[in-house]
């Protein structure tokens, strides 16, 4: 593919101007067939005699810079006997703010190669190349954080594209899903803010753009800014984007103009509306929800309406941040693929949606931007500036992504490729740990995350006061874990892992002999670093009863609390955090207005006032992780072999909701396990596929396909 292609650049390149390539043709005889195949540098749009080609949004992707995927197109049905290809492309991922630089050192660029089969059998091929004209479009400017200005008036006369020598060898054929439009909300409500503001709400904050129509004076402008939340007094705030325009412009044309941006997405709720030829109403606007064309899998009910609440947020926050990578967040001057929010994520991920393909896609990448020295880089793809492929920064947990997430894969799709894959870097990333601690068997002395945002952090601080190398060798201790189990999946020799594994927990026990925070004994507790899992388990609840049954973990320890609860005997603390409305709870957030997950426990406290400007995300899905307790734990769903061959099913009632229920499709069909009280009894409703055991109180029931009733 490509062989007799080029890439192709404006002789006159700026960043953050898209420009658009064009090429007529004509086909010779009646086609049979034809295939559109691109892929750029930067984002691409094409369209052909004026409609738009495929559906992918921001085509090609967000990858390593050591490869970049091409699409492949069917574009028979849309050929003439006279036609137009257009292929507009922008910055985007490639280039400019998003890599913290200024700009990269090659342009945005753009390989093409059109192949026309004819119904006599014979071939055409054409390639972009010198021949192709090169145009500035109406779309003047677009880049991620700052938006899109278009002008409908705007002309400009083609010129001659240039060909750049460029390397070839980094085209690959797609491996991971399109991202789509997904679905469109249309505004809940359009108001006057206190201070004048015109302000459209569509009543949920979500990632993708705006479609508006509108007639129009030539000149007339519309020009929009977006944010996730208001402040206390009602009116527009966004000051949490930092750096990020996030704005829109379009300068019309006389009569009806509609448009929907083409190189550019935000995270927002609201629309404010700084300039509209009339006066906006509903019909002129909507919204279009925009993610990676991933399954929903997974679904939870219960009798709470707040806890239904969260398992919606949990749900948007997923859409919202997997856009063709896990990011962190979709609004900010951010939105990286920062590993540490994937890696706690990516259980609860897998029971939401099958995400085998989009993380197959994400992993490659990880293994392609492993550093020299086996560290992974903290953000994947590997931003520009922030190089950690030549440095020895890798935080615990964030690294462990490596470790983590294709053993996920494994659990909940039997996907053994992956595990293939990413064996050597597996073990690369374990000799670098062993190659950087100032302790041997411990990973000891080097930077790290620590729990971060966690709430006994001490002022000033993002991270929390739990033991940093605690935290690092516990997670050490894991990942050496997971690539014995991966060897002896591959069916290679285990025995050199579970050796250092053996070594590591011993030195962890005779280093780390006291659990001082809640953060310290849940890894202790989930992870099986302690002797006495009863005297451990005791301490925590006590903690957390003393703390006014309140949380104080962060981003590590939030996603094992529940779970290390529920598995010791504390059930119902599990429930009582669950279920807490008081700050700090998933359901404090829920009460505050959200409809998303927030990157702090009080983003925004019970006067409206925010948590701080420089990072607080109101759509951070990390501490959505509590769904997959509710999933494996409260409703009892695990996979007994990898991709539910067999299920356990081992529900944990309360008596503080009236049901829960859980359903989840798997790669063998429909499990579902619900709980309920009737008559002073609970009864339990439950479905599987395959052959399972159901425990209910402490008795196991062996049981094939079928319905069961307890």
């Amino acid at each position: 593919m490509f062989e007799n292609a080029s890439w192709i650049v404006h002789p006159e390149n700026k960043l953050y101007e898209p420009v658009c390539f064009l090429k007529e043709f004509s086909p010779k005889k009646q086609i049979k067939k034809a295939t559109l195949n691109i892929t750029s540098l930067g984002c691409y749009y094409p369209s052909l005699n004026g409609e738009r080609v495929g559906s992918f949004i921001l085509a090609p992707g967000f990858t390593s810079r050591k490869r970049v995927q091409y699409q492949s197109y069917d574009v028979t049905k849309m050929i003439r006997d006279e036609n137009k290809l257009e292929i507009l492309v922008g910055d985007g991922w490639y280039n400019g703010k998003i890599n913290f630089v200024v700009a990269n050192n090659v342009p945005k660029s753009l390989i093409c190669q059109l192949d026309i089969i004819y119904t006599d059998k014979t071939k055409e091929t054409i390639v972009s190349d010198g021949s192709w004209q090169a145009t500035k479009d109406k779309l003047r400017f677009a880049e991620l954080y700052d938006g899109e200005i278009y002008d409908a008036l705007y002309k400009d006369t083609p010129t001659c594209a240039r060909v750049l020598d460029h390397d070839k060898k980094i085209i690959v054929k797609q491996q991971g899903v399109n991202v789509i439009e997904q679905e469109i909300l249309d505004p809940v409500s359009i108001f006057k803010a206190p201070n004048g503001d015109t302000i459209v709400d569509f009543g949920q904050n979500l990632t993708g753009y705006f479609e508006f129509t509108v007639n129009a004076k030539e000149g007339d402008k519309v020009e929009f800014t977006v944010c996730e939340e208001l402040d206390k007094e009602g009116n527009f705030y966004n000051e949490n984007y930092r750096d990020a325009k996030a704005r829109f412009e379009y300068i019309c044309k006389n009569g009806e103009n509609t448009y929907k941006p083409r190189l550019a997405f935000w995270g927002f709720r609201y629309i404010r509306v700084d300039s509209f030829p009339c006066e906006i109403k509903q019909e002129n606007i909507k919204a279009i929800v925009v993610h990676s064309d991933i399954r929903r899998t997974g679904y939870l009910d219960s009798s709470s309406d707040l806890l239904n609440k969260l398992f919606s947020n949990v749900i948007w926050g997923q859409k919202g941040n997997f856009l063709d990578v896990p990011t962190d967040c979709p609004q900010r001057d951010e939105r990286q693929g920062w590993t540490g929010d994937a890696t706690v994520f990516c259980k609860t991920a897998t029971y939401n949606y099958d995400v085998e393909i989009f993380f197959e896609k994400w992993l490659t990448d990880l293994k392609l931007d492993q550093g020299k020295k086996g560290n992974i880089p903290n953000i994947i793809p590997q931003t520009v500036c922030w190089d950690w492929s030549t440095t020895e920064n890798t935080g615990a947990v964030w690294g462990d992504s490596a470790t983590i997430i294709p053993y996920q894969i494994y659990k909940m799709y039997g996907n053994v490729k992956i595990l293939k894959k990413l064996y050597a870097t597996m073990q690369r990333y374990l000799r670098y740990i062993g190659a950087s601690t100032k302790k041997r068997y411990l990973w000891y002395g080097c930077e790290q995350f620590g729990d971060w945002l966690g709430l006994d952090a001490p002022s000033g601080s993002y991270r929390g006061s739990s033991n940093e190398d605690f935290i690092a060798s516990v997670f050490y201790y894991n990942s050496v874990k997971i690539v014995a189990d991966v060897s002896e999946i591959l069916g290679k020799d285990r025995a050199k892992y579970d050796t250092l594994a053996t070594k590591i927990l011993e030195k962890i026990r005779k280093t780390f002999k006291e659990y001082k925070t809640q953060t310290e004994c849940t890894l202790a507790l989930y992870f099986n670093i302690t002797e006495d899992k009863k005297a451990v388990a005791k301490h925590l609840n006590d903690m957390i009863k003393a703390n006014g049954t309140k949380l104080q973990t962060g981003f590590v320890g939030t996603p094992f609390l529940l779970h290390a609860l529920s598995q010791n005997g504390y059930t119902e603390t599990a429930y009582d955090l669950l279920l807490s409305e008081q700050f700090p709870s998933w359901l404090y957030s829920v009460k505050q207005g959200a409809t998303t997950i927030w990157e702090h426990w009080d983003g925004k406290n019970e006067k409206g006032e925010f948590w701080s400007k420089n990072m607080n995300s109101f759509n951070h899905y990390a501490y959505g992780s509590v769904a997959d307790w509710v999933y494996e734990e409260a409703c009892g769903i695990k996979p007994k072999t990898p991709a539910f061959g067999e299920v356990i099913i081992a529900p944990k009632p309360t008596d503080k909701l009236d049901y829960l229920s859980a359903t989840v499709y798997t790669r063998g069909g429909k499990i579902f396990s619900k709980w309920y009280h009737q008559n002073g009894k609970i009864k339990y409703e439950i479905e599987t596929p395959v052959k399972s055991t159901i425990v209910i109180d402490g008795k196991e029931y062996s049981v094939g396909k079928g319905k069961y009733h307890f």
